[in-house]
């Protein structure tokens, strides 16, 4: 992929403010601008953000509907009737089922479970599960991660005297669904603060909730704030206010003392004695939780996230990674066949959205190819496989900046359903509709997408030398973790850098580049590593000069020496390029 840089501008202004409140907090300036580029404007704020707390958590009973959620709860509780617990397939949905799941069944054994299959049941709470939970006298549904849009499915249970409590975190259609109570902070008429949490999140939120009204103190629900980290990294949600909180303790948790089931995926993956941060819950614990859900069925991992035994754990962990990697497998096939038909697209160049489809796709993997083209092609994507029913189910990604949900609300009229929010969205209609889909979601597309968000942009916070790239500095970065969406790993550059003479391709398929380098302003020399950017290999050896955008990372092989993770390499000067 190729890159535009923007360096990030300072006004007079914002150098000033910048240089007080590092002065004040004792950082390096080079964290001034950051932080104003994140909301933090005071010493107060930025030590709140180095160091969350557990008790700057808000009141749970601020989010609308929370009082009557916990109330029917308690109700339930105290008359002895069933609750089933049931969410997505997904690492949100299974994360959430758990969590609940666990919680409540610390103190109430009349719980259950339930993940819909994506075969027989399809996306959130389908007829066919409110018929297994009616069969098994179930009078309250706990449904996370869905159910904002199930209209007809929870009017069909509450006819049949279930109760449903919605956890959601997805925007809501025009109308709500019946339900009992609704927890979705973004309902238009909700007054909760923060509307970014994760459907784990509002899971949580529910259960801290349903802890301070019963009097148990809230220190029993922190072994379970990992699941949050893994649902905040795994779900994309925005890593500051309250997701912050949750991410920083949970992450702590899967490192200090992890559950079984994570503990056994944590050695499955390789990440024993490694200190685990977002990026490897992304794409290393997140991948293996949601292969269950794409390949089977998504009870299998919450199967394996409340298992207490660790031989039993690495059984079912060892079963879900092989999933993971017939996941590859499919995804791999499908990638190609689907840029196959992205290159037989008339006039590519000129249209500013993606749309395939395959009667023979797997639909459990729609959305890694989607983000696969977004990553490759930088255009707003919908991806599309066949359903049980006979129509098209698929998902739809963003780039950065554009809201697909809208421009999937815009061809609503088309579709069976649709869910999701503003970077990614679920949905399905009918096979005769797809030819009207296209053209309808492209003229969104085309009509409401700015320039900038047609290029792939790197961000840079600023310019380097390698004199200034110390531990001490890498120390102060590290104290804006986790990193994630809105609060991401802040990037640098250096121009005019030079190979040491020791830079050498590496991997098992000799895709990466190890670096060693030189720039031309300090002489300092720095190693560094870029992922899957051998192709520049032969000019980097040629001796002539380069640019290169980067994070500032530790070599995990050599602990305390500080390296950069390289993000991309521009020749200083593009013509002497051959």
């Amino acid at each position: 992929m190729s890159y535009k840089w923007k360096l990030q501008s300072l006004t007079p202004q914002t150098k000033a403010a910048a240089k007080q409140l590092t002065d004040e907090i004792g950082v390096n300036p080079i964290l001034g601008p950051i932080l104003l580029r994140r909301g933090i404007n005071t010493a107060r704020e930025a030590k709140k953000f180095f160091r969350p707390q557990l008790t700057d958590l808000l009141d749970p009973f601020e989010m609308k509907d929370m009082d009557k959620a916990v109330n029917r709860l308690n109700e339930a509780i105290g008359m002895k009737e069933k609750i089933m617990v049931c969410g997505d397939y997904d690492v949100d949905g299974c994360t959430a089922v758990t969590l609940v799941y666990t919680f409540l069944h610390e103190f109430y054994s009349n719980v259950s479970y339930y993940i819909p299959d994506r075969y027989d049941d399809g996306y959130g709470i389908s007829i066919r599960a409110i018929d297994r939970a009616i069969s098994f006298g179930v009078k309250v549904i706990i449904i996370l991660d869905c159910g904002i849009r199930a209209i007809d499915e929870i009017a069909y249970a509450q006819d049949r005297g279930i109760d449903f409590i919605v956890c959601d975190h997805h925007v809501p259609g025009d109308e709500l669904p019946p339900a009992y109570a609704i927890l979705d902070p973004k309902r238009k008429d909700e007054t909760y603060p923060y509307h970014d949490l994760s459907g784990c999140g509002i899971g949580f939120k529910f259960m801290q909730a349903f802890a301070q009204n019963n009097g148990i103190e809230f220190g029993r629900l922190v072994p379970l704030l990992e699941l949050c980290a893994v649902s905040i990294a795994a779900d994309l949600v925005p890593i500051l206010g309250e997701n912050r909180i949750l991410a920083y303790h949970g992450l702590k948790q899967l490192n200090a003392n992890p559950g079984v089931g994570l503990q056994a995926i944590i050695q499955t993956c390789g990440l024993m004695g490694k200190e685990i941060g977002i990026s490897d819950v992304t794409f290393r614990i997140g991948p293996r939780i949601n292969a269950s859900g794409r390949i089977q069925n998504g009870s299998e991992t919450v199967e394996l996230l409340i298992e207490r035994n660790l031989d039993e754990a690495l059984i079912k962990a060892n079963k879900i990674n092989n999933y993971n990697e017939a996941r590859k497998d499919i995804d791999k096939r499908m990638t190609e066949e689907a840029n196959a038909i992205v290159d037989k697209i008339k006039n590519l160049d000129d249209r500013r959205s993606i749309v395939v489809y395959s009667r023979e796709w797997h639909k459990g993997v729609v959305g890694i190819v989607a983000s696969r083209l977004t990553e490759l092609y930088y255009r707003p994507t919908v991806v599309l496989a066949l359903d049980e029913e006979g129509n098209l189910t698929g998902s739809a990604r963003s780039v950065g900046g554009f809201d697909i949900y809208s421009g999937i609300d815009s061809c609503k009229d088309l579709l069976e359903n649709f869910g999701g929010h503003t970077f990614a969205v679920g949905l399905t209609l009918k096979e005769e509709n797809v030819k009207e889909f296209i053209r309808r979601f492209e003229e969104y597309v085309e009509a409401h997408i700015e320039d900038e968000q047609t290029e792939a942009t790197l961000l840079v916070e600023r310019e380097l030398n390698f004199s200034e790239i110390t531990a001490e500095l890498y120390a102060d970065l590290k104290k804006l973790r986790p990193f994630g969406p809105e609060n991401p790993e802040p990037l640098f550059c250096t121009m005019n850098v030079y190979d040491y003479g020791t830079s050498k391709v590496v991997g098992r398929g000799q895709e990466h580049i190890k670096l060693e380098l030189v720039d031309n302003k300090s002489n300092d020399v720095i190693n560094g590593i870029a992922f899957g950017q051998s192709s520049h290999a032969r000019f980097i050896k040629s001796k002539r000069a380069f640019n290169i955008c980067y994070s500032i990372t530790e070599n995990s092989y050599k602990h305390g020496e500080t390296q950069l993770q390289i993000e991309d390499i521009q020749p200083a000067n593009p013509e002497q390029v051959s």
